[in-house]
């Protein structure tokens, strides 16, 4: 493992012609509202309510006002009950909109998910036969974990699973909306399918790997419907913060009538006073003061504000395990990116053979053949097409034992008879094992000095010559029995940077964050590939242990680490990682391991990820923000309304000269039940997100929620009471 940190290159000057990059969302349907009321009437059942201590208890206020509207009816009285009826149900309907949203997709995932006839193969073996075991059509209800199935084209896949033999086209728009075919084959890192799947070519066999109930789509429909969906951390932390508050204010509220009892603070109300007099209004009165004092608007909109950011990676075709995971992602200080795929076009191609010195392009070209066959990387694969360009076509080799590609050997290649060389050299002795390897500079001339051989040093001229211009150097060498082992040349494969990713880094960068490319590269190769991208460091001849040693450190410095990952030796580090993100195309382990899965295996989308966090903090932060602000101006309506006739030196708080008692109180609540309304939209959709330093990001709060907090409501209150002043009998 090599790792190295690079100077931080300079942030390019915004384009002009560009305007910046920002997070935002759709804008709420109105008619969304509509289909959701119903929802949010069935929320109003008090074993729902619970959850929501601040709701609950304006849904107990709104209650007990009923009873003493009944009573003791008034105008005022009915008022005072409608009004706090539609604040619990508007902030019922919040959460019942942002839920809502994914129940579209949902539909769309039940009709993925049927009951099909699968056809499970007992009996089988990898390399076995045909005829070598039995076929029986059973129900994919039947099916359980470790069976077989053959799948062909125009069927569905019956259940989640990896492919273990085949190659296949397979339609996945019920899943990812994408209506091109992916290809899904055995081995690699494309081998996972999803139940509800249709394969629309060719042949497969799956090995099931779901458990019963338990299927890819099975959580998906729970998660996107929010069924599924716990409470975060920081978001329990402000639940209890709210609890808290509302109870200190319960508890100032009702024993404000014993104590303007005990101190005989207490009047006949004049006409146009509403003091704690003992008549039957005192209670809607306090009723009504108790809900303008807590923090009601939050709470409302707390968990709509979760929800909505969860809705935000489905519709950017990725799945949140947990709102945990989200909500870590908002604060992600290290991002770990794959280089092949993530920074560069991922379609790394064999350019050129260069032979050493006394080795012919020939003699290169059939080794790198040979010794591509057992690697079924792209890389490999354009190795064996380049050799076409030399008139070598793919063959069969008699009595050969093939060596797959692995990530910790880094090398592929091929033992085979020596006489079976084709146009390469035959030296040795007879009847003696020929050994030829391919892969990483570093991991190749390894084994040739294990194997009694001295690289020339023109081989590493070479690798530093295919390095220094970006590419990425393959060794080839022979090992023949009785003969040392020699290097016979490199592989130059060309890999290209994904254009656009240097402003993209440099956004991460603006935003606290520290990237990290992560190769299998050579170092020389690995900072060259850096530096054109734009990134902070870089981790180079990387092993899966070298990936989960580099997350613990940064995480043991308190940071958190966001990756993305696609095969079973990205496993332990996506579970490991604080946000790990799983391509869908990956392996069902990987899927496994990670937090979120990416549907449309786009490892570029970690970026988008980490922003839709940051706005997912940024929303709740300004939403708290603008609810404390939004009760201070209540205060000036509310409180002088209430104790003027007492003590009439508080008559000089009320600042917005409202007409009455009466209209101040019910102006007060009015506007506290319309704000949630007002503020469904931005909950949903997000305050919009630009990448800027905390000090930038507080200051805008603090001007924009805070003040607005504070200004919204004197306009709202006074209108409203404007408004109300002119109704008889108010």
């Amino acid at each position: 493992m090599t790792i190295s940190t690079l100077d931080a290159p300079e942030t390019p000057a915004p384009r002009q012609d560009r305007p910046a990059r920002a997070v935002g969302g759709g804008l709420l349907d109105p008619a969304q509202l509509i289909r959701s009321l119903p929802d949010a009437m069935a929320k109003l059942d008090p074993r729902v309510m619970w959850r929501n201590p601040v709701m609950l208890i304006v849904e107990i206020g709104a209650v007990f006002t009923t009873v003493l509207s009944v009573a003791e009816p008034s105008g005022f009285a009915v008022a005072i009950t409608v009004w706090l009826w539609l604040t619990v149900i508007f902030a019922n309907l919040a959460e019942a909109v942002a839920e809502g949203r994914g129940k579209a997709q949902a539909a769309t995932l039940r009709a993925a998910k049927k009951d099909t006839v699968a056809t499970r193969l007992t009996g089988w073996e990898p390399g076995a036969r045909p005829g070598g075991w039995t076929a029986e059509d059973v129900a994919a209800g039947q099916l359980g974990q470790g069976d077989v199935v053959e799948v062909t084209a125009g069927q569905i896949i019956p259940g989640d699973g990896d492919v273990v033999e085949g190659i296949a086209s397979v339609d996945e728009s019920a899943i990812t909306g994408e209506s091109a075919p992916v290809i899904r084959e055995s081995g690699g890192d494309r081998s996972a399918v999803t139940g509800g799947t249709r394969v629309l070519s060719d042949r497969i066999v799956v090995r099931i790997t779901q458990k019963p109930g338990e299927s890819f789509i099975d959580r998906m429909i729970s998660l996107v419907e929010g069924s599924n969906r716990q409470k975060t951390p920081n978001e329990v932390a402000l639940n209890i913060l709210l609890a808290a508050l509302t109870v200190i204010f319960l508890l100032a509220v009702v024993t404000l009538q014993p104590l303007a009892i005990f101190a005989k603070g207490y009047q006949a109300a004049a006409p146009d006073t509403l003091a704690l007099d003992g008549d039957g209004i005192t209670g809607i009165v306090l009723v009504s003061l108790l809900v303008c004092l807590i923090p009601t608007t939050i709470g409302a909109l707390l968990s709509a504000i979760g929800i909505a950011g969860m809705d935000r990676l489905v519709q950017r075709n990725v799945l949140a395990m947990s709102g945990r995971a989200v909500e870590a992602a908002g604060d992600v200080s290290t991002l770990l990116l794959d280089k092949t795929g993530t920074i560069t076009l991922g379609n790394r191609q064999a350019a050129e053979f260069l032979p050493a010195p006394g080795v012919g392009d020939v003699e290169l070209a059939d080794a790198a053949q040979l010794s591509s066959l057992a690697d079924g990387t792209p890389e490999g694969r354009s190795v064996v097409v380049l050799a076409k360009d030399f008139g070598f076509r793919e063959r069969a080799v008699e009595r050969a034992t093939f060596v797959e590609f692995t990530a910790q050997t880094r090398m592929s290649g091929v033992d085979l008879p020596a006489e079976e060389t084709g146009p390469a050299e035959k030296t040795g002795t007879a009847g003696g094992v020929r050994r030829i390897r391919k892969g990483a500079a570093g991991a190749v001339l390894s084994w040739v000095r294990e194997n009694g051989g001295t690289p020339a040093p023109a081989i590493a001229d070479l690798v530093e010559r295919v390095s220094a211009s970006g590419g990425t150097p393959l060794v080839v060498a022979v090992h023949t029995d009785g003969a040392p082992a020699r290097a016979l040349g490199v592989i130059h494969l060309k890999d290209v940077v994904k254009p656009g990713m240097r402003e993209r880094f440099a956004e991460m960068r603006r935003m606290g964050i520290r990237t990290v490319m992560i190769t299998g590269d050579n170092p020389v190769t690995a900072k060259a590939i850096a530096a054109e991208a734009g990134v902070d460091d870089v981790l180079a001849e990387a092993t899966p242990e070298d990936k989960l040693a580099l997350i613990r450190k940064e995480q043991e410095g308190g940071r958190l680490v966001a990756m993305t990952g696609d095969g079973t030796n990205d496993a332990p580090a996506l579970a490991q990682a604080d946000v790990g993100v799983a391509m869908n195309t990956g392996t069902s382990a990987a899927k496994e391991a990670g937090n979120m899965v990416d549907l449309d295996s786009d490892p570029t989308k970690l970026i988008e990820i980490v922003e839709i966090g940051k706005q997912l903090l940024i929303t709740r932060g300004a939403l708290t923000t603008f609810s404390v602000a939004n009760d201070v101006a209540k205060y000036f309506a509310i409180i002088p309304a209430m104790f003027a006739g007492v003590h009439p030196s508080l008559d000089a708080l009320n600042v917005m000269r409202l007409a009455s008692p009466t209209t101040a109180i019910l102006a007060a609540v009015v506007f506290n039940a319309l704000v949630i309304v007002a503020l469904i939209p931005l909950a949903l959709r997000g305050v919009r997100y630009r990448p800027s330093s905390a000090a930038a990001l507080l200051s805008r709060n603090l001007w924009i929620y805070g003040l607005g907090g504070v200004v919204a409501p004197f306009l709202g209150i006074k209108l409203i009471d404007l408004f109300l002043s002119l109704i008889p009998g108010l």
